[in-house]
C-alpha cells in the first residue's frame, strides 16, 4: 500500500539540479531588484521594475542624486544582479545545450511555443513518460488537476492542487502563454474558457490541454512540422 516512488535517471536528475539551481537565482535576482525599487520609491522615485532588468537600466540607477551611502548600498545591488543575470544565462545555455540530448526534447521543441530551455525543464520534470499511465495522471503529477470535496454525495471542484513540480508548472504556463498566440485551436479554447471563468482559470485549463498534447507527443513520439496547424511531420495531416 506504499506509494511507488519513481525513478529518474541520473542525468534527469543532474539537469533537475541545474534547474532547480537557475530557480533559486532567479528568485534571489527578483529579491534584489525588489530592494531596488524600494529603495528608491522611499526616496519618491519611480521606476518600473522591468528597467532593472538590463545593464543600462541598473546603471541608471547609479547616476542618481542620491546621499553617498545610498548609492554605495545601490552599487552593492547592482553588482549582484549583474552577477546574478550572468549565472543564470550560462545556466540557460547549459540547460539548452544538455536537454538537446534528451529523449524526447525535439519532439517537445517542435511545439510552437516550448523552446530549448522550456522543453528541458518540462522533461526534466516527467522523466520516462510511460510512468503514467494516461494522461490525466500527468496532469495530477503536474499538481494541474482541480481540488475535488464531497459532500451529501455531491462532488465540488475548487482550485489546482498545485502539488508536484512548481517549476513545471510555471513553465507549462509560460510555454501556454506563447503556444496560443500561434495555435488558433488553444486560442479558441482559452477564449470559450474566459468567456465563462475568467482569465485566470482558463489559462490552467489550457495548460491542461497543452500538457495534454505533450503527453501524447511523447507517447507517440510525435514531431511536429507545423504544430498551429498540427502537421506532423513525414505523416499525413492530422488535426484537433
Amino acid at each position: 500500500m506504499l506509494k511507488k516512488e519513481r525513478l529518474k535517471t541520473k542525468k534527469d536528475d543532474q539537469i533537475s539540479s541545474l534547474v532547480g539551481t537557475r530557480d533559486k537565482l532567479v528568485k534571489l535576482r527578483t529579491t534584489l531588484i525588489n530592494k531596488i525599487h524600494n529603495i528608491l520609491n522611499s526616496y519618491g522615485i519611480k521606476r518600473k521594475k522591468e528597467s532593472f532588468s538590463s545593464n543600462k537600466g541598473l546603471d541608471s540607477v547609479l547616476r542618481l542624486a542620491l546621499d553617498d551611502i545610498v548609492i554605495f548600498e545601490l552599487e552593492v545591488l547592482v553588482t549582484q544582479i549583474k552577477s546574478l543575470n550572468d549565472s543564470i544565462k550560462k545556466l540557460d545555455n547549459e540547460i539548452s545545450e544538455r536537454g538537446k540530448k534528451l529523449d524526447g526534447h525535439k519532439n517537445l521543441s517542435s511545439i510552437k511555443g516550448i523552446g530549448d530551455k522550456s522543453a528541458t525543464i518540462l522533461l526534466s520534470v516527467i522523466g520516462d513518460v510511460n510512468d503514467f499511465a494516461e494522461e490525466d495522471k500527468l496532469a495530477a503529477y503536474f499538481g494541474i488537476v482541480p481540488r475535488v470535496s464531497k459532500s451529501n454525495q455531491t462532488e465540488h471542484h475548487g482550485r489546482i492542487t498545485k502539488r508536484g513540480s512548481k517549476i513545471g508548472r510555471t513553465t507549462l504556463v509560460q510555454c501556454t502563454l506563447i503556444a496560443k498566440r500561434y495555435s488558433p485551436y488553444m486560442a479558441k479554447y482559452y477564449e470559450r474558457i474566459k468567456a465563462r471563468r475568467g482569465s485566470g482559470k482558463a489559462i490552467i485549463a489550457t495548460a491542461r490541454k497543452l500538457l495534454g498534447i505533450i503527453y501524447n507527443t511523447l507517447k507517440n513520439n510525435w514531431v511536429f512540422e507545423d504544430f498551429p496547424n498540427f502537421v506532423l511531420v513525414n505523416t499525413q495531416t492530422d488535426r484537433f
